[in-house]
């Protein structure tokens, strides 16, 4: 039997439909499918882009997250409806578009940009009962993934003892030491947009993951990256030069940034490690030349114990 179609994407380009017509502009018609994965389906039409969140999300949780949105739309995208709609029990929330970085210009890359706004989040007072960012819970998602799909292949062994280096916290088994900071939870280019107002400036996207936690996590991609080889030298350094001159409060004004940035970078390099893993068994393929470069960082994590900041040590 032929398996009956998924009603959520027609349902969302409708849902995205509408609220395009209903704007003062007029709409370019069109829709567009720019993300299907489990943790998110995102359909465009026109100008407005509506998202049906992961399975499980909590109401509560994401009206919260919503509401940091809508109220600092300096930093963050701001959605077009206050609240989630429920749309075949799926999450759903609406959005303008804006223009994402484009993945095919790497020197274009906005890491100043990126950067700044990272600074001014961190420096924004988180309102109270905002629950902690998910990025430790992710990583330990990937983690248990890894385990349950592909903990015999060679080079789960790496990944997993990368692992067990990190402190408790990293691994989402025990609170983050800081629960104040606002943090966006999962960081990286793809989370940029330019705002579709004149002179397009840069927000940030997405906050299924936003939260309070420790503010270096946001930062850790790029520091994988960077350790990994992955990013040349002088990006990673004026990323981190531009949030130090935004006032971001996750490093050291100056001096050496990787006591606050080692624990969180590597729990991102472990992450992604063991994403590539799953997905290269799941494929029955070989490892490619970067998810390599990641495997072999984590090689060398598992020799020698991370540096922990004195009030991160648990």
């Amino acid at each position: 039997m032929t398996a009956a179609p998924d009603p959520l994407i027609p349902a969302l380009a409708a849902r995205a439909r509408v609220a395009a017509h209903a704007r003062p502009a007029s709409c370019p018609c069109g829709t567009d499918t720019l993300a299907d994965r489990p943790d998110g389906t995102v359909v465009r039409h026109g100008d407005t882009v509506a998202k049906a969140h992961p399975p499980g999300t909590g109401p509560t949780e994401l009206a919260g997250r919503l509401a940091v949105a809508a109220h600092h739309p300096g930093v963050l995208l701001p959605p077009l409806t206050p609240a989630p709609l429920d749309l075949h029990g799926r999450l759903v929330t609406l959005w303008p578009y804006g223009t994402p970085v484009d993945p095919d210009d790497p020197d274009a890359a906005p890491w100043e940009a990126a950067a700044g706004l990272l600074a001014r989040l961190h420096r924004t007072p988180a309102p109270e009962g905002l629950p902690p960012m998910r990025g430790p819970v992710k990583a330990a998602h990937a983690i248990a993934v890894l385990r349950e799909t592909a903990a015999a292949h060679p080079a789960a062994a790496p990944v997993l003892s990368a692992w067990d280096t990190l402190p408790a916290w990293a691994r989402a088994e025990a609170p983050m030491p800081d629960t104040a900071t606002l943090c966006h939870g999962d960081l990286h280019l793809g989370q940029l947009v330019r705002h579709p107002a004149p002179g397009g400036p840069w927000r940030l996207i997405d906050v299924d993951d936003l939260g309070v936690g420790v503010p270096a996590w946001d930062l850790a991609r790029p520091a994988a990256w960077y350790a990994s080889g992955l990013l040349p030298p002088a990006e990673w350094t004026r990323f981190l030069a531009a949030y130090r001159d935004a006032g971001g409060p996750a490093v050291p004004a100056d001096g050496d940034p990787w006591p606050a940035l080692d624990v969180p970078a590597r729990a991102l390099t472990v992450q992604t490690a063991a994403r590539a893993v799953a997905k290269a068994v799941a494929a029955g393929r070989a490892l490619d030349e970067v998810e390599q470069a990641v495997l072999d960082a984590c090689d060398r994590m598992a020799a020698l114990p991370p540096q922990l900041p004195q009030d991160h040590a648990k």
